[in-house]
Formats: C-alpha cells, sequence, structure tokens
C-alpha cells in the first residue's frame, strides 16, 4: 500500500495523517468495549443511552448502535466533504432527540436534573473516552506510536468541534491534555457507575448471541475489562485475574506479528481503502 499523503484538512477533519492511520484498522474494535464502558460510568450518558437507545429493548440493539456509531466514525474520517456534512446532520439530528431527566441522584447531581446530548461536557467525555480506547488498542493491538504521533491524533480529532456545535478549543489536542482532562474527571465525583450503566454493561460483555458466538464475545470481553482503569472496573463489580490478564498479552502479540502479514482487504476498513482510493495520483 502507498504511503499516505501528507495532511489535508478539510471542513476541519484531517483526511489524512494519524486519523487515517488509526481508524482505518479493524482490529481497533477491541477499544470499543472499554470506550462504551468507560462512556455509560457517566451517569447523564447511560441515563441517555437507557432512555432513546434501543440498546438493550431490541434483538441486537447493541449491535445495530456499534454500528451506526461506527459508520460515522469511518464517515467523518473517510468520507468526502458531501459525506461528512450528511453525517454531522444525522448525528446533530439524533442529538437533537436525546433530551431527558437523571433518573437517581448519581455523579454528585440530584435526580430531576436534565440532560442533553448537546451538552459540550457531555460531547467531551465521550470523544475523550474513544480517544484515549483507540490509542490504547492501536498501540496494543497494532504497533507503537510516540507521543508526537499521539498528540498528532488528538490535534486531528477536534476538528470535529465545529461540526457538533463544541465550543473552540474545548477538546483535548495534545495527550498530556487528554490524559490530565481523564484523571481530573474520574477524580471529581462526577463518574460513578450506577445500576444503569451496570445493566448496560451486561449488554456488552455478555450480549444474548447464539452459543457458537459466545467464544468470540468473551475473547472480545477481554480488552474491555482488563484495559479499565481499575477504579471503573471494581465499580462495575467486573473480576480481572491473572489468566486473563495473560490471554489478553497473547492475544495482543498474536495480533501485532499478524497484521503486516494480513491481505489489506482483510485488515483495513473499506471506507478506508475508498478514501486512499481517492487520493492516489491518477
Amino acid at each position: 500500500m502507498p504511503a499516505l499523503h501528507p495532511a489535508d484538512v478539510t471542513d476541519g477533519i484531517a483526511r489524512t495523517g494519524m486519523a487515517w492511520r488509526i481508524h482505518r484498522e479493524r482490529v481497533l474494535l477491541a477499544g470499543w468495549g472499554r470506550a462504551i464502558l468507560l462512556q455509560i460510568a457517566h451517569p447523564m450518558v447511560a441515563q441517555g443511552v437507557a432512555d432513546h437507545s434501543a440498546f438493550t429493548t431490541e434483538p441486537w440493539g447493541w449491535l445495530r448502535r456499534l454500528d451506526r456509531t461506527l459508520r460515522s466514525m469511518l464517515t467523518l474520517t473517510f468520507g468526502t466533504d458531501a459525506q461528512v456534512s450528511a453525517a454531522t446532520g444525522r448525528i446533530n439530528a439524533i442529538h437533537d432527540r436525546v433530551r431527558g431527566r437523571l433518573g437517581q441522584a448519581a455523579g454528585g447531581v440530584p435526580a430531576g436534573v436534565g440532560y442533553s446530548a448537546h451538552d459540550p461536557a457531555l460531547l467531551t467525555w465521550v470523544h475523550a473516552t474513544l480517544l484515549d480506547s483507540f490509542l490504547i488498542a492501536y498501540r496494543l493491538f497494532v504497533a507503537p506510536i510516540d507521543r508526537l504521533d499521539g498528540d498528532r491524533y488528538c490535534a486531528e480529532a477536534s476538528g470535529i468541534e465545529p461540526l457538533l456545535g463544541i465550543p473552540a478549543g474545548r477538546l483535548p489536542r495534545t495527550e498530556a491534555q487528554l490524559q490530565e482532562y481523564l484523571e481530573t474527571m474520574l477524580a471529581s465525583g462526577a463518574i460513578e457507575v450506577t445500576d444503569t450503566a451496570r445493566r448496560l454493561s451486561r449488554e456488552v460483555l455478555e450480549p444474548p448471541v447464539p452459543g457458537v458466538l459466545r467464544p468470540a464475545f468473551r475473547l472480545a470481553a477481554l480488552p474491555a475489562v482488563g484495559l479499565l482503569p481499575p477504579s471503573i472496573r471494581a465499580a462495575y463489580g467486573l473480576r480481572w485475574t491473572h489468566g486473563q490478564a495473560r490471554a489478553l498479552d497473547l492475544l495482543s502479540a498474536v495480533s501485532r506479528r499478524a497484521l503486516p502479514f494480513t491481505p489489506h482487504a482483510l485488515r483495513y476498513w473499506a471506507d478506508a481503502r475508498r478514501g486512499e482510493g481517492r487520493l492516489r495520483p491518477r
């Protein structure tokens, strides 16, 4: 595969660069479970998912939600200007409908306080958990990247601000800012795993799938649980044993060794291959 061209920024989104390099990897799915569990550890996010999502109420609702979120991310990263505009329009239209009130006091907030998916504070939390989880998953399952490239990734991803109505400068531009934000949030008391979050977490870790698929989902649960901050893992009541840690180490080592020999059609998302094709000289 030819090298990616230098970053070309259109509509605030970096068209190539670290976002392309990271998001094109299918194995990045290993970071989604962790990101979701961190997101719903925010009581307002958990309440919004419970109130407005088919996550638990419809068969395979959790999978459809993942598919929609994944498709949006791929379009925002690899799509044309028109596709990016359409995707952000759909995201904002969904956010228009996601509003309600906290069902029980949590995270230092009394019951009955309103929430909105347009709240910059909630959007920042969701964004930061995705960035952190993807960086961890890439380094663990694909290859090392240094802090400079991590900073580039954070800076490129911050281009989503104007598209989602997030105030300029709100999202972290560097890994140091990202880690400082996450540590501050975890120490603030605003992040509290509620009964609602625990109920939702079961759909992530133990979804109702046919028996033949359960071993695969148990493997997928390893990074979701093992890569969580220990305090969040304990709050969910999740066990993490030495045997599980060894299994995760083995799984990640196999991935790092196998990916360089994996055909691009299997390794990379089709959206990424199409996006790179558009940038090749004709």
